[in-house]
């Protein structure tokens, strides 16, 4: 325990304080040596002459008596009338001569000292205490209204270090930042031939991409002073403490040149600028300017690099963003293929795992997944280890955990009746097997009927490979699996549920977007429609600003729709055709409620993929149905095989492209 932090605080005058208060009440009322006894007592000693002296001290209503052996009486707290009583009964015993003291009656004042102690202790409470909290929020100690003195940590030697070695799937990042602590090692290397090392590195990605991680990394690398902060620990609740929080901090770091400052969450305190409804806050615009000032302003010092996280880039200020601030803006986005089997390893350096555990087919299931939900992967199957007394972590417990991560844990005390585990088998079989059936719907991993979060029962469909871009039939595939399990209730039971809430939920967004972001409706065009949600804080326009007629808004309703019946549709047409398979799918989900890739693709067997489908011919106009989209050998050349659609044969005649015309395949040959 600190014992000099509690004497350093507000405790330790608050106990002066208390023992100058119990000293000043001793020296006005001192302790008396008078012994405490009934009133009938004392009484019945003055009558009977025993008395010496008496004193009456009428206000606090005692009388204090010696008696004429030397001992002391004191009686307190009589009645009213009773004092007059004792002065005759005292006055009797002078006139007889049998009081040779006397006796006299005291009406006492109340002392100066007192009364000043008491007037101003409320005022010194109500002091100490608010600078107690005032102590509190700045930190303690010597920082007590001390609100300009920056916040951030030096990172020392001392601090648990972290390396590049611990750092995965941000090879880009990693090639930047390595760049700034050879730099920040070695200058003359750079400044031989003449380069600048940039100034500012902003690091911007989703959340759990490891941005802070890969800071934390450069502060163990670079060997130079490291300060650390927070983008929300310069605004304070007082006007102008961020701006000298700025000063302050980069004060520091130039006095110890060459140093590294990390900002997280810059955008807490970099946020756009604006005028008008939600847009200026004082407060953080004079800490921005500040902090733009210090960045690349006229009085300016080299040796100082600001390295800056968010997740939040498009809200920014732009003035921050040119180049003399962050030159360089390095994306820390998900991880690929090979990026999480690297994440995966550092993660399970240590870990005892199973001889059945391959780190590579957990990254080929996880798509899309942070470095955050990984390291999570990895400690949720370490967890369920140690919770089933278990030494090695195999194979099944790193799947339970990945489902806990993409779902959450199983609700096995949630009870259901038979009817509506059987929805809920039909639900999500009509998923699984329109997914199963659909040439560009990715391939069906797992179905189950368990409650597991708030799902009541899930599909899982995962890709061959990482995807950074879907096509147009990618994507209506994907509406008519959503879809899927809505229309298998309606098939079997006639009516819906409430269940396919998010199905259609999800399935709407595709619609819209695909028609006013990404271009893709025949009759609209390739045009966006919409500027979006403008956001308030931001200072810039509210609300939603519809950049298109009323009549584009009936017919971007009437395109959503047609995309959602079309995929309604081709469910209902597979689900139909394949009904006895559906039913098939159902019995074992309600006997092991859970089957895995292998099981559903023996209840598949029968199924027939349909071909891929390519009608898309451009905006507004179609070929004859005899007459498909040509390719030319170029294109063909440049296709892989599994890309070449169905439809599409190239016709090897004689002559230039014109002479290559593609013509139709059987429809009864099924997929080429």
């Amino acid at each position: 325990m600190d014992v000099k932090r509690y004497f350093r605080g507000p405790l330790l005058w608050i106990l002066l304080f208390c023992l100058l208060v119990a000293l000043v009440m001793w020296g006005v009322n001192p302790g008396r040596s008078f012994e405490k006894v009934d009133t009938s007592k004392v009484v019945q000693e003055i009558n009977a002459g025993q008395v010496k002296s008496a004193k009456i001290i009428d206000k606090d209503q005692r009388i204090e008596v010696t008696l004429k052996d030397g001992d002391k009486r004191q009686q307190a707290s009589w009645v009213d009338g009773q004092g007059l009583q004792l002065q005759n009964m005292l006055q009797k015993q002078v006139d007889s001569g049998s009081l040779t003291g006397g006796y006299t009656v005291d009406v006492p004042k109340q002392s100066f000292i007192l009364n000043l102690l008491f007037s101003l202790l409320p005022i010194v409470v109500i002091v100490l205490i608010f600078l107690f909290i005032m102590n509190q929020m700045q930190g303690g100690g010597s920082r007590v209204m001390n609100f300009g003195k920056s916040k951030a940590k030096l990172i020392t030697k001392d601090t648990p270090k972290t390396t590049f070695a611990d750092v995965a799937g941000a090879d880009e990042a990693l090639e930047e930042l390595t760049e700034i602590k050879d730099f920040l090692q070695n200058p003359a290397k750079f400044q031989a031939i003449g380069a600048k090392i940039p100034k500012g590195v902003l690091l911007f990605g989703p959340p759990g991409t490891g941005k802070t991680l890969l800071a934390r990394a450069v502060a163990g690398e670079a060997g130079v002073p490291f300060y650390s902060i927070s983008g929300s620990d310069f605004v304070e609740m007082f006007v102008g403490v961020g701006a000298s929080r700025v000063r302050d901090l980069f004060e520091q770091a130039k006095a110890n040149a060459p140093s590294i400052i990390f900002i997280d969450e810059i955008d807490a305190v970099g946020r756009h600028r604006g005028a008008g409804l939600g847009g200026g806050h004082d407060e953080r615009e004079q800490t921005l300017n500040q902090l733009l000032v210090e960045m690349d302003g006229f009085d300016v010092k080299g040796g100082v690099i600001l390295i800056a996280a968010t997740n939040r880039p498009d809200i920014l200020d732009p003035a921050l963003l040119r180049p003399g601030r962050f030159d360089r803006q390095v994306t820390v986005d998900r991880p690929d293929l090979e990026g999480r089997k690297g994440i995966l390893r550092v993660h399970g350096r240590g870990k005892p795992f199973a001889p059945d555990v391959d780190l590579d087919v957990i990254a080929r299931r996880t798509p899309g997944f942070t470095g955050a939900d990984l390291a999570n992967v990895i400690n949720e199957a370490a967890l369920l280890t140690a919770r089933f007394d278990r030494k090695l972590i195999d194979m099944e417990t790193l799947e339970e955990s990945i489902d806990r991560v993409m779902a959450g844990p199983e609700r096995k005390t949630r009870v259901m009746s038979e009817k509506e585990k059987k929805v809920i088998a039909y639900h999500e079989g009509g998923h699984a097997l329109v997914a199963h059936a659909l040439p560009n719907a990715d391939p069906v991993h797992k179905v189950t009927i368990l409650p597991r979060g708030r799902a009541l029962g899930y599909t899982m469909t995962l890709p061959m490979e990482d995807k950074f871009l879907s096509t147009r039939s990618e994507m209506t595939d994907q509406l008519a699996m959503l879809l899927g399990g809505r229309t298998a209730e309606e098939l079997v039971f006639h009516e819906p549920t409430t269940g396919a809430a998010n199905d259609i939920e999800k399935a709407t967004s595709i619609a819209r977007n695909m028609v006013t972001e990404y271009g893709m409706s025949e009759r609209l065009g390739a045009r966006k429609f919409g500027t979006g949600q403008g956001e308030v804080f931001l200072g810039r326009d509210v609300g939603h600003e519809r950049d298109y007629s009323e009549d584009i808004a009936s017919a971007i309703d009437d395109e959503v729709r047609r995309y959602i019946e079309t995929a309604h549709d081709t469910a209902w047409e597979i689900l139909v055709e394949y009904r006895d398979v559906l039913d098939d799918l159902v019995v074992n989900l309600m006997e092991k409620e859970t089957l895995s890739k292998e099981e559903v693709l023996r209840i598949f067997a029968p199924i027939q993929k349909r071909p891929h489908q390519n009608s898309y011919t451009g905006y507004g106009k179609r070929l004859p149905s005899d007459r498909p989209p040509v390719l030319t050998p170029k294109e063909l050349a440049l296709m892989g095989p599994q890309d070449v659609p169905s439809d599409l044969v190239q016709n090897n005649g004689q002559g230039g492209a014109s002479d290559n015309v593609a013509q139709p395949s059987d429809p009864n040959q099924g997929e080429s």
